[in-house]
């Protein structure tokens, strides 16, 4: 399982030329410079406020309802990066928004190839707290954490973003370093 971000990658690689005051914000295969505005850096604080209490990018599955919970939970992040991504239409600042696009993609991603996978295997449907097999429960396991770690490194670019420090707490130390290229189908 690999995200394609070729789309995101795309999109930010045409970002107009960013001022002197400019950041820089480090992405899988490519870096570019903002300027964001006060709005930008206010809807990137308050997505990293939302973002950040959300208890399924600082935790890991245990059991088959762990991963059930973890699925509604990242299908609520994307309903909500899809209300954010609203709110930016027409913004002169296409990184913010090249962000949220790069983070939308690989939810939505996750979830199809959740679908393909539960249909292939369908688990007997059970109160209990392990109802799949455990080669499929594994699957599942690195899925998410593959996703968690991409979503962690975007919220610390947002971090940039928005002019504050990385959070300490939470998931955040986790995932500070370089992207895992493996992760992610190459981008031309």
């Amino acid at each position: 399982f690999q995200f394609d971000i070729s789309i995101a990658v795309e999109k930010l690689a045409r970002t107009p030329p960013a001022r002197k005051d400019a950041v820089e914000v480090s992405l899988p295969f490519i870096t570019v410079l903002t300027s964001p505005g006060e709005g930008d850096r206010r809807l990137a604080s308050e997505i990293l406020a939302r973002l950040s209490d959300r208890r399924v990018l600082n935790s890991h599955e245990c059991c088959d309802n762990c991963i059930d919970e973890a699925i509604g939970s990242f299908q609520q992040i994307r309903a909500y990066l899809g209300d954010v991504q609203v709110q930016l239409l027409g913004c002169e600042d296409q990184v913010l928004s090249g962000l949220i696009d790069l983070m939308l993609g690989p939810i939505r991603q996750f979830l199809t190839f959740e679908q393909k996978l539960s249909r292939q295997h369908e688990p007997p449907r059970s109160t209990g707290e392990f109802y799949r097999a455990v080669e499929v429960r594994q699957i599942y396991f690195d899925a998410l954490e593959q996703l968690r770690a991409h979503l962690a490194r975007c919220l610390i670019q947002m971090a940039v973003i928005a002019d504050l420090p990385v959070p300490s707490a939470g998931y955040f130390p986790d995932y500070l370093g370089d992207w895992d290229l493996t992760a992610y189908k190459p981008v031309s």
